[in-house]
């Protein structure tokens, strides 16, 4: 099939006419464009600083539990070196006394 030259220039012509119809939304003007922008800025920055807060509170709360571990630990660990130590120097002073 030969086609002619002049049907497809006027095919080119409509399909490129109708283009920018298809392209933008019906009812879509420059002012809807920048109250949709603007709302969108203004969630993108809610939304940043719901994730700051959030990442600020886990932070502190795991420096917080992370400090509580550590004096627990600390303390539990002296204990048991100081009660170690004292029946070892017992057992030390028993055994110089009573020598088997």
């Amino acid at each position: 099939m030969k086609w002619n030259p002049k049907l497809v220039t006027a095919l080119l012509a409509g399909a490129l006419t109708a283009a920018p119809a298809f392209a933008m939304p019906y009812g879509q003007s420059a002012k809807q464009d920048m109250k949709a922008a603007g709302q969108d800025t203004k969630d993108a920055a809610r939304e940043t600083g719901h994730a700051a807060k959030t990442g600020t509170k886990k932070a502190v709360r795991k420096t917080k539990n992370g400090t509580q571990d550590a004096y627990y630990d600390t303390k539990y660990h002296t204990k048991r070196a100081a009660h170690r130590t004292k029946n070892a120097a017992r057992d030390a002073r028993y055994g110089a006394e009573n020598p088997e």
